[in-house]
């Protein structure tokens, strides 16, 4: 840690050490209810509405977990270089703020901002630490709702209702806690005996995607799709379903702003309103699980740094960069992930040579393998949910690594191929997780691969690595220009 982080650290210190907790001031606070029990109706008074700031006004903000000083500049419409004249403690090269931190930011008003109401903490949203130990099959089985008795094949075998949701909530890496309150939501799933009569279960389009699973998906990757696009401040403003324009409360955190998309997919009007507020989704969440609000777990720390890491190849080998960041598992958000390609005679799924091995880009332990993807976990605490992770896809199923191999940086964890997802040409695909929440590659903490530097395309798997003054450019084609070398600089 160089002298100007250690100095903003203790500056952070001695401002939080008073604070209180950034919370919506509608939600209760009384102590979460036991499971299913019903909690005392919510004060349904209209929530406050921001008055028309003068340009470059400053308002108060708490820091919350997973700040970064770009993506608030967006939100509040204004820039990285006013923010810091008006918090000269915080360091130009700072990553993430840290929570609770109070700050002030210069705004720029935008009409039709939308409620103030928090409706779930990001920690709640993602696979996070706090749903470690959660029973997903012991809770269903201990509701009376027509879910419990629901199957489907999926991924060669057929899985009951929990086993859906677990398996949604651990490829898009969100909380089986929200999706069950989102199955109970819209299709009273754990209460109701039947599902709704309209086969589209959560009201989301898209031809052939009727089953009920089906329709869980589509709402992990929607979710995704909001969560990750207000972490990095491209998704400002959308329509609902009536295609009335709708901005959310730049005070927002990224889970209730999620949400907030979410619904907008498929309500609008008086409906919508109601989803998003405190009689709507929240206290459907807080019936089953508790007030989510009464847990200040803190998901991304202030100043958070990537480890270290190598490329996830030999040292001695010169791979291809076939795809620049892209999305980490689904479609859309979060561009995580980046491809690379070993050298082959010839394009399209060719097994690789025994030498052109996938490696660890760090020491870990590996706690998933499947052809849904093998977890490298750096903490080695066995947990996939807490502190860094590395996430790798398309590795082949012959000598892929197995659950509970120690591996040093460089050892194998398998080879590149076409298996798992859908891939054009033998690769891998390698993506980072912090406490369950994925970590985007051109970000105030960007994928560093053996001091190679990920960046954005003007589109998904598009975009470029530099280190110093060299570039590589992703593309499928493997010519020369994505050509990356795995020596250090």
């Amino acid at each position: 840690m160089n002298k100007i982080q250690t100095i903003f650290l203790i500056v952070i210190l001695t401002i939080t050490s008073c604070s209180s907790p950034s919370q919506p001031d509608s939600t209760p606070a009384s102590s979460a209810p036991q499971t299913g029990d019903v909690i005392p109706q919510l004060d349904s008074t209209p929530q406050p509405t921001r008055p028309a700031y003068s340009p470059g006004q400053l308002v108060d903000y708490t820091a919350q977990t997973g700040d970064t000083l770009p993506a608030l500049a967006l939100r509040f419409n204004t820039s990285v270089d006013e923010i810091l004249a008006a918090n000269t403690f915080i360091p130009r090269d700072a990553t993430t703020m840290p929570q609770d931190m109070p700050m002030q930011i210069p705004i720029y008003y935008r009409a039709l901002w939308g409620t103030t109401f928090q409706s779930i903490p990001d920690h709640a949203f993602v696979n996070s630490p706090t749903s470690s130990g959660f029973n997903t099959e012991a809770f269903v089985q201990s509701q009376n709702g027509w879910w419990k008795n629901y199957r489907a094949y999926v991924a060669g075998q057929i899985r009951t209702g929990a086993e859906l949701v677990d398996y949604v909530a651990i490829n898009y890496s969100i909380n089986p806690r929200l999706l069950l309150a989102i199955l109970e939501y819209q299709g009273g799933a754990l209460t109701q005996d039947a599902p709704p009569v309209s086969r589209k279960l959560l009201g989301l389009e898209r031809q052939f995607w009727e089953s009920h699973y089906l329709q869980l998906v589509l709402a992990a990757n929607t979710l995704n799709n909001g969560y990750y696009g207000w972490r990095n401040g491209s998704l400002l403003e959308f329509e609902d379903a009536s295609g009335n324009l709708f901005r959310p409360d730049p005070w927002q955190n990224a889970g209730s702003a999620a949400l907030q998309y979410y619904f907008s997919r498929m309500y609008a009007g008086n409906e919508f309103a109601n989803a998003i507020n405190a009689n709507g989704f929240f206290e459907t969440y807080a019936n089953l699980f508790g007030n989510p609000w009464n847990d200040s777990f803190e998901l991304i720390p202030g100043s958070l740094t990537q480890p270290e890491l190598s490329l996830p190849f030999p040292n001695a080998q010169t791979w291809s960069y076939t795809g620049g960041p892209h999305t980490g598992w689904g479609t859309g958000e979060p561009f995580a992930a980046l491809d690379f390609a070993p050298p082959a005679e010839k394009s399209g799924c060719v097994k690789a040579k025994p030498e052109n091995y996938v490696s660890a880009v760090a020491d870990g332990l590996v706690v998933r393998s499947s052809i849904d993807g093998v977890v490298l976990d750096l903490d080695k605490d066995g947990n996939e949910r807490t502190g860094w992770v590395i996430y790798y896809l398309h590795l082949a199923t012959e000598r892929r690594a197995v659950v509970g191999l120690n591996l040093n940086a460089g050892d194998l964890i398998g080879y590149p191929s076409c298996e798992g997802g859908s891939s054009t040409g033998t690769h891998v695909h390698i993506a980072r997780k912090y406490n369950g929440e994925w970590m985007l590659a051109d970000s105030a903490i960007p994928f560093v691969l053996n001091g190679w530097v990920a960046h954005n395309g003007s589109r998904a798997y598009l975009g470029t690595l530099t280190r110093g003054n060299e570039v590589v450019i992703a593309c499928e084609c493997g010519d020369a220009f994505t050509s990356v070398n795995a020596g250090f600089p």
